[in-house]
């Protein structure tokens, strides 16, 4: 699969999320800085709110994970898993991400589905 070169590590804003558009999908990316770094990639649309907005989320723990609020409704989405906390049957997809030289990669291929509710 294709590694998109999203950008560098410097332009990514600690414990906060940015959006970037990747093969015409809006991706939130969320720099995490403590050691072990990470950065995490969840689709930046809120099925819930109906709106791109997760990037503009707050990071938080809750249930041992690493989560973003939404800033419509505030349900909590995992950031490694997609998985909306408050509702089981919704989450958003995650993307895999690497980061190299000081460079961040994400691939297109979605890790996990989002579904939602009919």
């Amino acid at each position: 699969m294709l590694w998109h070169d999203i950008a560098s590590i410097d332009d990514l804003v600690a414990d906060s999320g940015v959006c970037a558009l990747v093969e015409n999908t809006q991706i939130a990316l969320f720099y995490i800085p403590q050691e072990p770094a990470a950065v995490f990639a969840i689709n930046n649309y809120d099925p819930i709110g109906d709106a791109n907005v997760l990037s503009r989320g707050i990071i938080g723990s809750m249930q041992n994970s690493l989560v973003v609020a939404s800033p419509l409704y505030k349900q909590h989405f995992c950031l490694q898993t997609g998985q909306c906390i408050e509702q089981s049957d919704v989450c958003v997809a995650t993307y895999p991400v690497k980061i190299e030289n000081d460079r961040v990669f994400v691939q297109a291929q979605v890790c996990a589905e989002q579904t939602s509710a009919a």
